[in-house]
């Protein structure tokens, strides 16, 4: 379910470390040869790392912690007593999919401790995967906690290098979505309460396990966890993200949790923070303040000054920035348009093309229409139409509807869209109308709108999703006996749930990869929105498609 870079450079840029198969191999850059790493532990090391001074290779192999040294050595095993139960450094499958989890274990700055996560999954229930193709099938295990059932046990816990004496932390909670290094001698860790609406900051004393709280964020929906902690050496002050006002924007604090200030407000999302420029007191961060269907890069001084749009074109912009946040790398595309790649120096302004976009004119695509919706309570949506090749507006198309309807995932984006962009081009280019749907919760607006699902999935949705079938209807070039919907995951459970909650509706649907039965999802998803079921029975009841099956009329691919 995640994966880690195939190749990594060394601190000081002299070798790459490649990995495959779970095999390592170093490649030093001036003498152009390779050689292995740890090739005796042969059966599947994961996610390898340097330590910061470049001294050690690091690697989970049997779920626990190795380092071998990078200069060459045998590799030493610094955990004890991962196994198939208890994961050191090692993930399961709920963290990484619904915590965005891509790594259980850090570096010190210093080189000389990792702090790592423990799960310890023997209260997780156990259910057989079985695979028909070999003769005879093979039955694999997996730990999956449904909702309402356990969890694995987490603990954070610091490994010395150089003696192997491992400290555990004082505190603990249900989930531990964060682990990061203050300094060489303090670990931040965030604990997260099962409901999902407590969050709490703690500091500890690597050496001790000693904690200290810093700060507690509280929501009466639910926490989005996020990676925008980033601490200054200088001052000691430190960034944080929160949404507590419906959107997510920076705050600075001070070492012991004081508010210093708010750096960024206004009803606009600050998605992710880019870097930070210590010497000339700048936070790069990205957001969507000019386009709510992309982003672009913005700076703020640390005093909440000089607030300034990085980035020209209207679009989509991925970011990735230098460690001293003097130059940046920018992924840039639009709805029409493939992703082109510069990399810009700060001071100068001076851009680098690095990749080209490639022309997509021989395609024939059809230019999409974005369509902002007010719903009747004066709610916004959107919708985005794709006409047919050769649109005449005195025909009557069929409808093909594209959907996902929940948090995080909207379907409307100010940037290239891959693979479904193409698919849905295509069906245009047949004949069909297409139309994507943003509803509410899905629309990218902000904490704010998504709460409006909070303890009941489907309902909201569904009459935000009828009112863009309205608007559809009301194009005269619209059959409205022929519209059809399909999504994806989220956009699967959608397709099943308004295919039987309004069957006169939708002609034809396709549900890819659908939760068709809450109780059978994963705990930490399905309960930071609907709660725990034991708690929730009738919502869960009520949400769940499985239960309407006798309502269907149209036809339904599963």
């Amino acid at each position: 379910r995640y994966s880690v870079a195939g190749y990594l450079w060394s601190p000081d840029g002299k070798a790459i470390l490649f990995t495959s198969a779970g095999k390592m191999y170093l490649y030093d850059l001036q003498a152009r040869a390779a050689k292995p790493v740890a090739a005796a532990l042969s059966d599947g090391a994961s996610d390898p790392k340097f330590s910061p001074d470049g001294k050690w290779i690091s690697f989970v192999y049997r779920h626990d912690i190795w380092v071998v040294p990078a200069a060459g050595g045998e590799p030493r095993q610094l955990t004890q007593g991962g196994d198939e139960n208890v994961l050191h450094g090692d993930l399961d499958w709920v963290y990484p999919e619904e915590l965005d989890v891509r790594t259980g274990y850090h570096w010190s700055p210093d080189s000389r401790a990792i702090a790592f996560l423990e799960l310890d999954e023997h209260p997780v229930a156990t259910f057989p995967l079985v695979d028909y193709v070999p003769v005879p099938g093979k039955v694999d295990f997996q730990k999956y906690p449904k909702a309402g059932g356990a969890n694995p046990k987490a603990r954070v816990g610091v490994v010395e290098v150089a003696s192997g004496k491992t400290v555990w932390l004082d505190r603990t909670a249900e989930y531990i979505p964060r682990i990061d290094w203050v300094d060489s001698e303090r670990v931040a860790v965030q604990l997260l309460n099962r409901a999902q609406t407590e969050l709490e900051l703690i500091f500890a004393e690597a050496s001790t396990g000693r904690s200290k709280s810093v700060l507690i964020e509280r929501d009466p929906h639910w926490l989005n966890v996020h990676d925008n902690f980033r601490f200054f050496a200088r001052s000691g002050e430190f960034l944080w993200t929160s949404e507590r006002t419906g959107f997510r924007h920076v705050y600075l604090y001070r070492q012991d949790g004081a508010l210093v200030r708010a750096l960024t407000s206004g009803d606009w999302e600050v998605a992710r923070v880019a870097g930070v420029d210590e010497r000339n007191g700048y936070v790069y961060f990205t957001a969507s303040e000019r386009n709510p269907l992309g982003n672009d890069l913005y700076r703020v001084k640390f005093d909440g000054k000089g607030f300034e749009r990085m980035t020209e074109n209207k679009g989509s912009h991925a970011i990735v920035m230098n460690a001293q946040a003097t130059a940046y790398s920018d992924s840039f595309s639009t709805l029409t348009s493939p992703a082109e790649i510069t990399v810009r120096d700060i001071a100068s302004n001076k851009a680098t093309a690095v990749h080209a976009a490639r022309s997509v004119r021989e395609y024939g695509l059809l230019t999409p229409e974005v369509v902002p919706l007010v719903m009747s309570d004066g709610a916004t949506a959107r919708g985005m139409l794709i006409k047919p090749a050769g649109f005449d507006p005195a025909k009557k198309y069929p409808v093909v509807m594209y959907i996902y309807g929940g948090p995080h995932a909207p379907v409307i984006r100010d940037g290239w869209g891959g693979t479904n962009l193409l698919w849905h081009q295509f069906m245009a280019q047949q004949g069909f109308v297409v139309f994507y749907f943003d509803d509410r919760t899905s629309a990218i607006l902000g904490h704010k709108y998504e709460a409006a699902l909070h303890r009941r999935f489907g309902v909201v949705e569904l009459k935000d999703q009828l009112e863009g079938v309205k608007y559809l209807k009301s194009l005269p070039y619209v059959d409205s006996e022929r519209i059809g919907i399909w999504g994806w995951s989220g956009g699967g459970y959608t397709t099943c749930f308004n295919m039987l909650h309004a069957p006169e509706v939708f002609k034809a649907g396709v549900a890819v990869a659908p939760v068709t039965d809450w109780r059978d999802y994963d705990t930490i998803y399905t309960e930071r929105y609907m709660g725990l079921p034991q708690e929730n029975e009738e919502a869960y009841r009520a949400s769940s498609p499985v239960f309407f099956a006798a309502n269907l009329r149209g036809k339904l691919l599963l």
